[in-house]
């Protein structure tokens, strides 16, 4: 995959599997890429090149203190997801009252 069509948007960033467990590891709050690094087990040009598709694509932010980086996540870039998981909630959720349903009407017939 060219690396422009990994960056173009928010989704594609996130599928890869890396950089969904840099977004997990940053949800504590920010830290340096070392401490990434460490927490991942990963080599600190990998961790690098994932923060910085991350980073272009808007879903975390950077901010130096002296000589070190500092990355977080930026929340309102986790927006598409919200919207678009939510036609799957609503969907999932109206399954469960069916099934909610179900289950009263079985009952309803033990009870007779």
């Amino acid at each position: 995959m060219a690396r422009s069509s990994t960056t173009a948007d928010v989704f594609t960033a996130v599928a890869e599997a890396h950089r969904r467990d840099i977004l997990d590891a940053l949800i504590p709050g920010e830290k340096a890429v070392g401490t990434l690094v460490e927490d991942l087990s990963m080599s600190q040009p990998q961790v690098s090149k994932h923060l910085r598709v991350l980073s272009e694509v808007g879903l975390v932010r950077c901010r130096a203190v002296g000589r070190r980086r500092l990355y977080r996540i930026e929340p309102t870039r986790l927006r598409p997801f919200h919207e678009w998981l939510a036609k799957y909630e609503q969907a999932l959720d109206a399954r469960l009252d069916r099934v909610d349903d179900y289950l009263t009407e079985l009952q309803k017939g033990e009870e007779r």
